[in-house]
């Protein structure tokens, strides 16, 4: 696990993950252990594995999303090249927007920071539109507050249009903390 250094107060940023090419549930635990060892960063809860459909581009494989609490000492940006890292190593290659995927690792929020670069917006701006991102969201943080909405993500997923595209998958691990 990565150790966070002396500073007393790391930032608490929140990364949904996504994957519908090969073993998904494998795919999802090796992006989690990547999440882990990221510098100067340790995660915290994580969320059940839903099965999700395909949204947009339909035809493609079922999808498995997560989500994941992550404690770090990285700025939003630096955190944002560690994911981007990741979905790199893991294979992730954007041939088609919306398409299939290795993985999906998303900065849905990174404290209660609005940011509006070139490279990164948060909180991430289509979180209302997903239920399957406010599903395991709300698992780990249901009271976490958006901060340009100025609701609740448990409030978020029960305005969401198309919460009834998202299933607990079979093989889901129990909601825990991960020390």
């Amino acid at each position: 696990m990565s150790k966070l250094t002396t500073a007393p107060n790391p930032s608490r940023a929140i990364v949904a993950l996504g994957t519908n090419l090969g073993d998904r549930a494998l795919a999802l635990k090796r992006a989690l252990d990547a999440l882990d060892h990221l510098p100067r960063s340790r995660l915290g809860a994580l969320s059940a594995f839903y099965e999700t459909q395909p949204r947009i581009v339909e035809d493609q494989p079922l999808f498995l999303n997560a989500c994941a609490e992550l404690f770090t000492e990285l700025a939003p940006l630096d955190l944002l090249d560690g994911l981007l890292a990741i979905e790199r190593a893991m294979g992730r290659v954007r041939l088609q927007p919306k398409g299939p995927r290795a993985i999906d690792l998303d900065l849905l929020f990174y404290e209660d920071q609005i940011l509006d670069h070139p490279r990164l917006t948060l909180p991430h701006p289509a979180i209302a539109e997903r239920a399957f991102v406010l599903v395991p969201l709300c698992d780990i943080a249901a009271e976490l507050h958006h901060p340009t909405l100025g609701v609740s993500a448990q409030t978020l997923l029960e305005g969401c249009e198309d919460a009834g595209w998202v299933r607990e998958f079979e093989e889901a691990p129990a909601l825990k903390l991960l020390l």
